[in-house]
């Protein structure tokens, strides 16, 4: 295994990593582990980059751009996704912070050097349009917060909104919402951690007042829409040419050619 990982995931990672059809260019752990609030029910999402070798991809009969296992090991809940890397260099080129946060996760199952070059690319692939991704997510989690009343949704509406205000102010990516949240007067978090840890589906409950976490999701909103604003981020992508380069690279490398 890559680096140490959270005490709370499954020391089985790497062995399912390693069992993968194709060879992967890395697996890390992303969801709610990654974001700090992971609770004692939380499935365990694996995500990822395979390759494809070149005669699944030149010839007549193409080989799967994305695969996913969904099982249960020790009772443990597992989703691993992983997508060929053409695919996820697609995604990277746009304004997609999930993928962003999936080369960059500091829980690293398996790596590659392909996985220390796309990182080495990585501050060259941020923008400020990633703002309107974390935008959209963050309005997404608050409606179904609207609907259900549930912790998980209004945690996550405010770690996509801390996370999009501190890459456009910093070009960093950080999605461990405990990172973030002291710097934006939320005094409440560490209580609605706390209690998300507990089930992945608790209520709300008096953790908050409704209406201050409404309206510190309007103010941080608008902080994100003015970070974006103001943001040193370039409007596109600096490295396509670059990711272009390795893709290729990678694939002509095949040996199974």
């Amino acid at each position: 295994m890559a680096t140490d990982l959270d005490t709370a995931l499954p020391a089985w990672l790497a062995d399912v990593a390693a069992t993968q059809p194709y060879p992967l260019v890395f697996a890390t752990v992303s969801g709610a582990h990654l974001y700090g609030f992971a609770s004692v029910d939380s499935d365990v999402d694996l995500r990822g980059v395979h390759v494809l070798p070149a005669a699944e991809v030149v010839g007549l009969r193409t080989g799967p751009e994305t695969l996913q296992h969904m099982g249960d090991r020790d009772g443990v809940e597992l989703d691993l996704v992983t997508h060929d890397l053409a695919k996820f260099c697609r995604l990277l080129l746009r304004p997609n912070g999930y993928v962003a946060e999936q080369l960059l996760s500091p829980l690293v199952v398996a790596t590659s050097e392909t996985h220390r070059e796309l990182v080495a690319l990585a501050p060259d692939l941020l923008t400020s349009r990633h703002a309107h991704h974390y935008r959209g997510f963050a309005a997404t989690q608050w409606q179904l917060y609207g609907r259900t009343g549930e912790l998980k949704p209004a945690l996550y509406t405010l770690r996509v909104l801390l996370t999009g205000i501190h890459l456009m102010r910093t070009g960093e990516v950080v999605a461990d919402l405990d990172a973030l949240w002291p710097d934006h007067d939320l005094p409440y978090v560490p209580d609605l951690i706390a209690a998300k840890r507990l089930g992945e589906h608790a209520a709300l409950g008096g953790l908050v007042a409704p209406d201050r976490l409404a309206a510190d999701v309007t103010r941080l909103t608008a902080t994100l829409d003015e970070s974006a604003q103001a943001s040193p981020l370039p409007a596109a992508p600096r490295a396509a040419d670059a990711l272009h380069a390795l893709l290729v690279r990678v694939r002509l490398a095949d040996p199974s050619r």
